[in-house]
């Protein structure tokens, strides 16, 4: 829907997390969002089982949800102070009223007045039901012409609690890095069986472009303007802001900074209630590829949280021609955005996205990575999660 903004699912009280809780636990995550029409309405949320590759699960949902099919949200608070009016929902999930019971890959569905046609928005999150644990590594690819500028990722799945003698025909290994679920490798095969360890070698199909540290755009003060803003017009509402052009960093020196990885973290500097007194702007994000010409066969997009992580429509940035530069508008709340630009060819949108033509690769930045195990039993009829690790490329370098 076109009036739902700021939504954010994450593990309880931390904003920079994976939506992952573990099964029958009392971990919870947190769903937030707003609807800038100031009429209370009347939302509902259930859940979707989906398998690894994120297609519905062949299962009735009274199978895998224990009490009411659905809920409606009965927290909600009116925006104060700020100039934009809107309404923030908020929930705890999951409660006892309405819980997933198995494990595995989940899709979000809030709706209103519960009509399932008449959706607002999906987020995934996920259960984990741990019966695997994953080790591994961040290591420089072998391939010389990658060595500088790729990560090879390369870990072992011990399956010794599955109680199952020869489970790796029924095991489906993704892995992603930064959270950009879209370009996941699915479906990886090991390189080598050792007992219960299972081995995958990343040199073969778990090779990520480095790219470079994230940057970023402070926006949460209403005020004063951060380093991050170059002007803004505060005579229209929502405020305008205007972010200082982006440059091309290919030839740039690599240099490491904290980033976010392309996490937003929502918050205000100026009002004590973050959730509803902050305030939206139409930001401006521009980007200057150079030469003050458009970049040949290639689409340029912002990637990060705030877009989703996704290349669409919403992510892709239109080239203006009066000042070279590439421009994408969107309504944000106060807070810190962190984000890059990637290209995608025009004329091949299946292949995957690139950093090479926009930010440059190094094979020094810090990236996080993710392995997910998921367990399809002989006698199941969906894909179990069993086991998620988290790696990053500073922390589990090979040989450091």
């Amino acid at each position: 829907m076109s009036t739902i903004h700021g939504v954010k699912l994450y593990k309880r009280g931390n904003q920079q997390s994976m939506p992952l809780i573990r099964l029958n636990s009392n971990e919870q995550l947190e769903l937030r969002f707003d609807d800038l029409d100031p009429n209370i309405k009347n939302y509902y949320y259930t859940y979707i089982l989906c398998d690894a590759n994120w297609q519905p699960a062949d299962i009735s949902p009274f199978e895998y949800i224990k009490g009411f099919q659905q809920e409606r949200f009965s927290d909600y608070q009116v925006s104060s102070i700020s100039q934009t009016n809107y309404i923030h929902y908020f929930a705890m999930l999951p409660n006892k009223d309405c819980t997933p019971s198995k494990s595995g890959n989940y899709l979000l569905k809030v709706y209103l007045d519960g009509d399932t046609s008449q959706l607002a928005f999906t987020k995934r999150f996920f259960i984990v039901n741990n019966k695997v644990s994953i080790v591994g590594s961040i290591m420089q690819p072998y391939d010389n012409s990658l060595t500088l500028t790729h990560q090879k990722l390369q870990f072992t799945v011990n399956t010794g609690d599955l109680n199952d003698p020869n489970p790796v025909q029924q095991l489906k290994v993704v892995a992603v890095q930064n959270y950009k679920w879209d370009e996941g490798r699915y479906n990886l095969q090991p390189a080598f069986i050792r007992d219960n360890s299972i081995e995958y070698d990343g040199e073969r199909d778990c090779i990520f472009e480095s790219g470079k540290e994230y940057r970023y755009a402070d926006l949460r003060s209403s005020t004063f303007l951060s380093y991050s803003v170059d002007k803004a017009n505060r005579e229209v509402l929502p405020n305008e802001l205007y972010l200082k052009v982006d440059g091309n960093r290919i030839k740039m020196q690599y240099s490491y900074y904290t980033d976010f990885n392309g996490w937003m973290i929502l918050g205000s500097d100026d009002v004590p209630t973050k959730w509803w007194s902050s305030d939206y702007a139409n930001v401006t994000f521009r980007y200057f590829a150079g030469g003050g010409q458009p970049l040949v066969g290639k689409d340029v997009y912002l990637v990060g949280e705030l877009t989703g992580n996704h290349f669409d429509d919403n992510s892709k940035m239109t080239f203006n021609p009066n000042n070279g530069i590439y421009e994408k508008t969107l309504l944000l709340k106060q807070g810190i955005y962190s984000y890059n630009y990637a290209t995608k060819d025009v004329a091949n949108t299946e292949a995957p996205s690139s950093f090479a033509f926009t930010e440059g690769n190094y094979w020094e930045t810090e990236n996080d990575y993710t392995v997910l195990v998921y367990y399809h039993s002989y006698s199941s009829r969906n894909d179990e999660l069993v086991g998620v690790g988290t790696l990053n490329s500073r922390t589990s370098r090979g040989g450091f």
